[in-house]
Formats: C-alpha cells, structure tokens, sequence
C-alpha cells in the first residue's frame, strides 16, 4: 500500500496552525477596516489627513459639512446594527428551544437501537470486531450536533456583526474614490470568510481529537459520531437562511413597491418607513444566513468523507494522515485564500469602476489555480501510492493520483458554475440584457424573458455536476464525491469574502443615500454594488453546486451504513419516494414564497398608511416610523421560518421509522434531483431581474439611455420583475440547497435507528 511522506505528528501540527493562521489573518484585516473612523474630526485639522488617509474629499469639492455627513452616517450605522443585533438574537432563542429538543431526540432514536445497552457491540462493516456501544455514539452524535449548531450560529452572528461594522466605513471611503470603498468592502468580507473557514476547521478538529480519548481504535463508531457536527451545522443553516430571506424580502418588497413605483422616490430613501429594515435584511438573510450555509456545507462535506474514510483502508489500518486528508485540503485552501485576497487589496489596486468586476472575478480564477497546486501537494505528501476506499460492500484500490482529481474535478466544476452563474446574472452580458430590453413592452415580457432565462441557465451548472460526479465516483466511489465536494468548498475563505462584499456594499449605498450625501458617491457606492449583485449569484452557484455533490455523498453514506444492497428505481417502495422527494422542493418553495409575500404585504400596507397619515413625511419635514417596519419583518419571519424547517427536519424522521430505508433512499435521491434544478433557476432568475433593473438605472450605455430613465414605464416594469425575483433568489432558491443537503445528512445520522426499527407500516402489512 505504501507509506506516507508526511507525518501523524506533522498533520497534527498543520491542521490547528493553518486555522491559527486564518482567525490571525482576519483579525489584521478587521484591524485595517477599524482605521476607518466614524466619529468627525472635531479638531479642524488640515484637509490632507482625514480618516488616517492622505486624500481628499467629495465634501472639499462640493463645500459641504463633513461633520454633519459623518455623524449621520454613524447614527444610521447605529440604527442598522441594533436592528440586526435584536432579530438574530430573537431568532436564535427560537432556533435554541428547537436545538435542545432535537438534541434529546438524537440521543433517544440512536441510544434505543441496542435498548440503551452499556454493552460493546459487534462493528457493523466488521463483525470480528468489538465496537463501543450504540449509548455512545448516541451521546457523542448529541455533542458534535450541539458543536455543530453553535458553530454555525457563531459563524452567521460574527458575519454580521462584522458586516454592520463595515456599512458606514464603506461609504466614508467612497468620497475618496471607488478603490478605497472597494478595499473596505472587500477586507471586511474577508474578515468573516475567514474566521468562519478556520473556525470551522478548528472546531472539527478539536472534537474529533477530544472523541478520540474515549473511542481510542474504533473509528468506525468516532466518525459516525462526528455526522452530528454537520446535522447541527446545517440544520442552524436552514433557520438562518430562511427566517433570513423572509425578513429581508418582506422589507424589499415593501420598499419598493410603494417607495419606488407608487411614491416615485429613490431606493433607500430616508423618507421610506421600510428602508431600515430594508437595509437590516440584507445582513440578516445575505450576511448571516449565507454564513450559515456554507459552514454547514463545509461540516457536512467534511463529515461525509470522514465517515467514508473510516470504514475504508485508512479507518481499518489507522493511518491518521491519510484519514485527515479532507482536513488538510481544508488547511491548504485557508493558505490559498489568504495569498490569493493580498491579490485584491494589496497587490492591485482598483482606479475605475470598470476594474471591480475584473478583480472579483479574478479572486476566484486565482485562488482555483493555486489550490490546484495545493491539493496536488497534499495528495502527494498525506496519502500512500494506492490505498482501498469502500465500495457499498467491497474495498475498491484507488491510487493517490485519482483522488487529487476527484478534488481538482470539484474545484473547476465550482469555478465553471460560477462563471456560467455570472453570464446569465451580469448586465455586462447579452442574457441580462435581453430581460432588460423587454421591459419596453411591459413586466409581463420581463417576467416571461426572466424565467425563461433561469430554466436555460440551469443546463451548463447540471452538466458540470453530471461529469464531477461521474469521473469522482469511476475514480474513488462514494468518497471521491465527497472529496469533490470538498474542492468545491476548499476556496469557502474567498468565496465568502466575495459573497459578503455585496450585501455590505448595499448597505453603504443605502446609508450614503440615506446620510444625504453627494450623488457622486452614491453613483460609486451603486457600482460595488453591481458587481456585488452579480457574485452573490456566484455564491448560490456554489452553495447549490456543492450541495449536490455532498448530499450525494451523504446519500452513499446512508445506503452503506442502514445496510441498503441496492436501490432499485423499479421497486414501489423505492418510486413513491422518488416521486414524493422529488415534490418537497416545490412544497417548500411555495412555502417559503407565500411567507415572503404575507409579510410584505403587511409591509406595503404599512408603509403607504405612514405615507398617508404622517403629515409632512412626503416633503422631508417628518420622520417615518422605522420600528414599526422592523417590527413586521421581525414577527413574520420567526412565525414563517417555523413550517418550512418541520418540512425539511420532520420528513427523514417520518419517512425512515414509518416507510423504513427503502422509501427514504428513494426520497432523498427525489429530492436531490429536482432541489438541484429549482434552485439553480430560481437564484438565477432573481439576480437577472435584479442586474436588468440596475443596468436601466445606472444608463451606463446607449441601448440602457433608451429605456430609462429611472421612473420611465420600461423602469417600472424592470421594478416589479426584481420584486418578483426577490423571495426567488434570496428565501427560496437560496433555501433549497440547505432542504436537500440537510435531509441526507439527518438520514445519515438517524441511520442505525432507520436499520433497526424503521419502516413499522410495512411491517404491519
């Protein structure tokens, strides 16, 4: 089988170092972005040294009062961070009750499969040997879920915390110039990329060592336990991102349909009743939830290797680096990431709006070259030459070669569905312009084009998965998929970054609008904000992507361990599943959209009754009741948020102990396979509207000058398609992702019990 070059006590070392060395990085980055003050220079001091920086100012030009501009700034800043603050705090109360009670079902499902026997049990892909009791991987499953939940909620609150420290320090830097805005922007996702990248690593880590003092050799029954750590990742991810998208859209919505299309005023205008809460979604759904996310992602690909691993040559020999080797390329990316972001702040420097787009693109084809040549290291140094993955039943020789292009295969099929993502997102391109033009004739045209255009854009992304998947399973089964998934999610720190650059991006242009300040700057905060649009919608590329691949290795988990021989399509207990699994999406979808739209409706509803009876609202003399706005948003998405998630928790549970594993194979691979596609165009969908509205506003070109200006019939159309694709891009499709990964995952936790006790209905028959 051959030795491996690097040592067990050398990957003992990397792993924690590399973690080590992304919080230290994105604490310097954080320290970087603080040097921007929000407190006015009381002191008069010369104009060359505002800010810490040597420039000079829009105010200086234009003869206004600084002070009042950046003490402004520092109260809705204020404003937008305490209402964050108080709505995720609230959520989590909800999401905490919920993660106790699932907690104790956890250990009563798995701890009832031997009868809470204390007792060493057989191995179950070994039956010569002992394994520790069916009590303790219930206990330690219960732990790592916990762990796991509390990671992801960490990771989603420092997000935003960090996020709605960044708004107002993005605006400020852009009087001097779109560059400095953009470094601010760009370091502050960074910031969160980073810390949620190695905690996450650290924090897998730490527990698989502290389990290991208990299991000791029996890694079967360690890495089974350590499943929990991605349930408790994604099942926080699910809440977030849903009680997240439903606040933030039910805010937009109600926004601009009355602010922009009944009232004609501009987005984030101070006098909107809505637009703080407006401004507080965007850190609550994109900020929090996408943190949430991809952590869970993360954990799951993570655990679904390891588990894979444990049961393959690596688990039965012992061979601690080998067995690390997703961790490792885990660490790697950390590095990786880390050089390829000096690319965006330190190395070039952004002059025009033209370059910010280049230069986040360039992010993602930087950091995928150079993990190539990372995996390629790793592969070689932490794995022998030929080795035996399991195979559902029987040890398949996988050379060391094959793996690193099961990872490198992962990692172009990212890059690709993010590329593919950004064409059909961007206004820079004919797709989005299309959309754009048939806004002449209407929002219905808009509405046809749009959809249209996310039902194409799902093609190529499929056809990228369909080939990862093909060439990862020929080369190394189940576990090649996981590792695929793992490439795809090994660039997690830049992608993030990318990915919170634009909701912190919005928020500085709503806050400049708000604050009153120069159209100049807000002409550049829209710019980073353009662009921003467009990588959000590379992020759900990716989030989807990789949720494709990890359920998928996940769902190769759960056959292997609930002892499934084959999964025959033909058998009825199988095909009712598929079908059922392959209509959750859509029940979950049509959740999730009619919970956007209550909310906004009571959002629109309030919003023209403070237009209509606060005297003097409309003229700028009065202030709008923000709270109130705040407040509808708050309520409904707790309330809203909680229909979904039974969906999605409730039905693996359901489906294994009443139909058993059979049915619930065939409903996870249901589900997979319509999650995938709904998800990918309805995100794309969304984000083309979105860009088709903004490419009329900004005028940017002759054909756009012909459909504009803001306010004309073609303008308004581009309006309400964007409010359509709302709770598409950002609640439902972004949602999916989590439904599908999620639902394997929880099936693969609850496993043994499924094995032991499930499908009681059949066995009634």
């Amino acid at each position: 089988m051959g030795s491996v070059l690097l040592s067990d006590l050398a990957t003992e070392i990397i792993i924690p170092v590399c973690a080590v060395i992304g919080i230290i990085f994105s604490l310097i980055q954080w320290a970087l972005v603080s040097k921007v003050k929000l407190t006015p220079d009381r002191n008069g001091s010369p104009a060359h040294n505002k800010n810490g920086f040597n420039d000079s100012l829009i105010e200086e030009e234009e003869g206004v009062n600084e002070h009042n501009v950046v003490a402004k700034c520092a109260e809705i800043q204020n404003a937008i961070s305490e209402g964050s603050t108080s709505f995720l705090v609230t959520m989590y109360q909800y999401v905490g009750i919920f993660m106790v009670v699932f907690a104790i079902l956890i250990f009563v499902f798995l701890g009832s499969v031997e009868g809470f026997s204390t007792k060493s049990k057989h191995c179950t892909y070994d039956v010569h040997r002992m394994c520790k009791p069916a009590i303790a991987t219930a206990l330690f499953s219960t732990i790592s879920f916990l762990l796991g939940a509390i990671t992801s909620v960490l990771s989603g609150f420092l997000g935003m915390k960090i996020a709605t420290y960044a708004n107002a320090r993005t605006t400020l830097e852009a009087r001097k110039g779109v560059g400095k805005a953009f470094i601010t922007a760009f370091r502050s996702g960074a910031v969160m990329g980073f810390l949620l990248a190695a905690n996450g690593l650290l924090v897998l880590y730490i527990t698989i060592n502290l389990f290991k003092l208990y299991y000791g050799d029996d890694w079967e029954g360690l890495f089974e336990a350590i499943t929990g750590y991605g349930l408790g990742g994604s099942s926080m991810a699910l809440f977030g991102r849903v009680g997240g998208g439903i606040y933030t859209k039910a805010a937009d919505v109600g926004a601009d349909l009355v602010g922009k299309v009944e009232r004609n005023i501009p987005e984030d205008d101070p006098r909107n009743p809505a637009v703080i809460a407006d401004n507080v979604g965007d850190n609550v759904g994109d900020i929090a939830g996408m943190g949430s996310d991809l952590f869970g992602s993360y954990a799951e690909s993570s655990c679904a290797a390891l588990v894979v691993a444990s049961i393959s040559s690596f688990g039965i020999n012992h061979e601690f680096t080998a067995m690390c080797y997703p961790l490792l390329v885990s660490s790697v990316g950390i590095l990786v990431c880390l050089i390829t972001t000096l690319f965006a702040t330190d190395f070039f420097e952004i002059k025009a709006v033209k370059d910010i787009e280049p230069a986040l693109k360039n992010q993602l084809i930087i950091s995928t070259v150079l993990m190539t040549v990372g995996v390629a290291i790793v592969s070689w140094i932490a794995l022998p030459s030929s080795f035996t993955i399991f195979n559902f039943g029987v040890q398949k020789v996988v050379h060391n070669w094959q793996l690193f292009l099961c990872v490198c295969v992962g990692l172009w099929a990212g890059l690709i569905i993010g590329f593919v993502t950004e064409y059909y997102t961007s206004n820079a391109y004919k797709p989005v312009q299309d959309v754009a033009d048939s806004c002449r004739t209407g929002a219905a045209t808009n509405v046809i084009f749009g959809l249209a255009l996310g039902y194409k854009s799902v093609i190529i992304p499929i056809f990228a998965i369909a080939i990862g998947i093909f060439v990862s399973f020929s080369f190394a089964a189940m576990y090649g998929i996981a590792v695929a998934a793992l490439g795809m999610l090994s660039t997690i720190a830049t992608g993030l970054a990318i990915d919170a650059y634009g909701p912190i991006s919005d928020n500085a242009g709503g806050i400049a609008e708000m604050a009153g300040m120069s159209h100049r700057i807000r002409e550049r905060t829209d710019a980073l904000d353009a662009a921003g649009n467009t990588t959000a919608a590379i992020g759900k590329g990716f989030a989807i992507g990789s949720a494709a691949l990890v359920s998928l290795a996940l769902f190769g988990a759960f056959v292997s361990r609930a002892g499934i021989e084959v999964v025959d399509v033909l058998t009825p207990k199988v095909f009712i599943g598929l079908i059922v699994g392959a209509m959750l999406p859509y029940w979950f979808s049509a959740m999730t959209m009619k919970s956007v739209g209550s909310a906004a409706l009571k959002m629109v509803e309030e919003v023209r009754r403070q237009f209509n009876t606060i005297p003097g609202l409309m003229e700028g003399t009065a202030k709008p009741d923000y709270a109130t706005c705040v407040k509808i948003s708050t309520d409904a998405s707790i309330k809203e948020m909680i229909p979904p998630g039974a969906l999605v928790m409730l039905t693996p549970l359901i489906v294994g102990t009443f139909f058993g594993v059979e049915t619930l194979s065939g409903v996870l691979a249901g589900s997979l396979v319509s999650g995938v596609q709904v998800a990918i165009s309805a995100s794309n969908t969304g984000g083309a509207w979105d860009n088709a509205k903004k490419y009329i506003e900004a005028g940017a070109s002759e054909h756009a000058r012909t459909l504009g200006p803001k306010g004309s019939d073609p303008h308004k159309a581009a309006v309400i398609g964007d409010t359509i694709g709302d709770p598409l891009k950002d609640t439902s499709g972004p949602s999916l992702n989590i439904l599908i990964k999620l639902m394997a995952v929880e099936s693969l936790v609850f496993a043994p019990f499924f094995a032991a006790h499930g499908g009681l209905l059949f066995k009634l028959l």
